[in-house]
């Protein structure tokens, strides 16, 4: 489309430059206030421009009113008080969302300016968006107050002269979107996808058809859109598709990665949303479904979306010092703000980690092996001179001797579904406990870096006494599961369990209302979020699909193929599928159980069988997959 407007600029954004900007282009026929609750919901709605055009300093004063139905802001906006106010963001990336299948003539498709705005109740910001703004700007004000408290800290940064040099604490993100795509219809043969995944068949490899197509169109649009595309590749997971006609492909079951260019934080988790729909869109106008589960196909690897974090001095001159770069790279692995930011990550990680996994699917994703960080350590590299990275941590130290600027954190944990405002709050806040801890310290770099490889059951003036911080090894091969969790930690496994760590951790929670940035109130309103989805898809989405994957399991032997070993494994088979769903006039089954529980609110035991379940429905699965291996017959009939 030529001409086509693809973003509004912050100079253009004065009520006069828009106006004049929306009566140039009336294609652009829709204003849209995109907010965002704390279940990661974005809202959508379509305000006629004509509506706002003549007013709109009033529009971006006080945008628009709603009774709070389009969000869900449990314990906050109540069905007795549920006025919420959607208020324009004036300083996040304003972009036009094209409806390519609403043509208006002359080769032109109907727009909707979509600006990223808060969600008010009562006047105060209760979002996702304004959680993740506090956070930023605490953030800057301490950082500055950390140099104005250390003037000798200046002198572990090169190009700073005086504190009033600086201009800026920017604190900056980028994610790494793990996505699934398939043809319609096509059915899942996870024997084929586990096999293809441990030959490495796919990884990296060429794409073909209409999912190169969509990969290029995807990166070519969210290029015009201003995110600066880095990569689009295939990732580990996926089958090889087959021919049907020229570049059409059938039976497509591929997982991509397309990352783009690291950006203020805010803004950052802004686009992540943005290019998902941006990608959805393009990929189902090539006829393929897309996914961002984080673990839509159990037995092969799950979509993860890694988080990098970084930090930098913005100086009144233009130049840009990153905080986590030491003074000398090729003899230490960061400084003392970035030490202090790991540590604080890490000895926080339980109540970071309930923003980062708030649903069963993104728990599924998080079990050992299939590269999922399921431990709260770090790497840093084997050596400073030689970068290097371990995928099997939580989080490591990503570093480029080479470039200063590239010095950052990977969270390997959170998921294309992972909310980033909350997660990346909490990030913050948690840095900042680890930077005033370590500075409080009064110790040097050599100390703290010293202090930071601490074993179990060692004393250190901040990280707790029977952990372990810091790994180069493979935690998974190298380590024992009782030796991770008495090292690292027990994992949750459920949502339930995940939650908890709110209730367990107090004084961990507290840091997160530093300076009000998470209020007693905004963490009670997604716990209750969190609980009431994590209950609903149990009872209504996860027992019914068990329940389906169970009545597909019939027998298929029969008398004359048949062995003592098809017997006992059919046996062992209704058992299992007797215990997790057929009730009797004794006993209930596990499914009715969790029912009964969950129906009575006793979430621990719900949690318990919810484990009980998981656990029968793999032993389950690999069973009938033995079983039907073994015979030469099949009477699927």
């Amino acid at each position: 489309m030529r001409n086509t407007l693809y973003f509004i600029e912050k100079e253009d954004r004065s009520p006069s430059r828009l106006s004049a900007l929306l009566k140039k282009h009336p294609e652009i026929q829709f204003v849209s206030l995109f907010a965002v609750d704390f279940g990661n919901n974005h809202t959508d709605e379509k305000i006629p421009v004509n509506m706002v055009i003549d007013d709109l300093e009033d529009f971006f004063r006080n945008g628009i009113q709603t009774d709070g139905s389009s969000v869900y802001l449990p314990e906050i906006a109540t069905i007795n008080n549920a006025k919420v106010d959607l208020i324009p963001d004036m300083d996040s990336h304003w972009i036009i969302d094209y409806n390519m299948g609403h043509s208006i003539g002359d080769g032109k498709f109907s727009g909707t300016l979509v600006i990223p705005s808060f969600l008010h109740h009562e006047n105060n910001p209760v979002c996702s968006r304004s959680v993740l703004k506090n956070a930023v700007d605490h953030f800057k004000s301490e950082i500055i107050g950390l140099f104005r408290d250390n003037p000798d800290l200046i002198h572990e940064y090169k190009g700073i002269e005086s504190i009033d040099d600086i201009e800026d604490v920017v604190l900056t993100s980028a994610t790494e979107l793990e996505f699934w795509v398939k043809t319609p219809d096509t059915q899942t043969d996870i024997e084929k996808l586990s096999a293809s995944q441990n030959l490495k068949e796919q990884y990296w490899k060429r794409t073909y058809g209409q999912v190169r197509t969509a990969m290029e169109k995807s990166l070519l649009t969210l290029e015009k859109y201003g995110f600066e595309p880095e990569m689009g590749h295939k990732e580990v997971g996926g089958v090889t598709s087959k021919l049907a006609g020229t570049n059409i492909f059938t039976h497509v079951m591929e997982q991509l990665e397309i990352d783009w260019k690291y950006d203020e934080t805010l803004i950052a988790a802004d686009k992540e949303i943005v290019a998902k729909d941006i990608i959805k869109d393009v990929f189902e106008a090539n006829g393929l479904n897309v996914t961002f589960q984080a673990k839509p196909l159990e037995g092969v690897a799950g979509s993860g979306e890694h988080h990098h974090v970084g930090a930098a001095l913005k100086m009144k001159n233009g130049k840009t010092i990153n905080l986590f770069t030491p003074m000398n790279i090729e003899d230490n692995f960061m400084t003392r703000i970035a030490y202090g930011s790991l540590m604080g990550i890490l000895k926080n990680y339980e109540v970071i980690n309930p923003f980062v996994s708030s649903t069963n699917d993104s728990l599924n994703r998080l079990k050992p092996g299939f590269e999922a960080p399921v431990c709260i350590v770090s790497s840093l590299g084997h050596s400073p001179e030689v970068p290097s990275r371990n995928r099997t941590v939580l989080i490591g130290l990503i570093r480029d001797l080479k470039n200063p600027y590239a010095t950052r954190f990977e969270l390997r944990s959170p998921n294309p579904n992972s909310n980033s405002y909350l997660l990346l709050a909490a990030v913050c806040q948690a840095c900042l406990d680890g930077i005033k801890a370590t500075f409080d310290s009064g110790k040097t770099l050599e100390e703290i870096e010293k202090g930071f490889n601490k074993s179990q059951g060692e004393e250190h003036f901040y990280l707790e006494y029977d952990r372990v911080y810091r790994s180069e090894e493979d935690v998974f091969e190298d380590f024992s599961s009782e030796e991770r969790d008495a090292l690292f930690g027990v994992p949750p496994k459920t949502v339930y369990e995940n939650l908890l760590a709110f209730d367990a951790n107090t004084s961990k929670v507290e840091i997160l209302k530093k300076d009000d940035v998470f209020s007693t109130k905004i963490i009670n309103s997604y716990k209750a979020f969190m609980l009431d989805e994590w209950s609903t898809e149990l009872k209504e989405r996860i027992i019914p699909t068990n329940t389906r994957i169970i009545r597909r399991l019939k027998k298929l032997h029969d008398e004359n193929e048949i062995t003592d070993l098809d017997i006992v494994n059919w046996e062992h088979i209704n058992t299992i599928k007797h215990t997790l769903m057929k009730d009797s006039m004794q006993t209930k089954s596990i499914f009715s159980q969790i029912r009964d529980a969950l129906a009575s609110c006793n979430y621990s035991v719900a949690s318990d069988l919810q484990i009980e379940m998981n656990s029968q429905m793999s032993i389950l699965t690999k069973l009938y997959l033995e079983y039907r291996r073994n015979l030469i017959i099949l009477d699927e009939n």
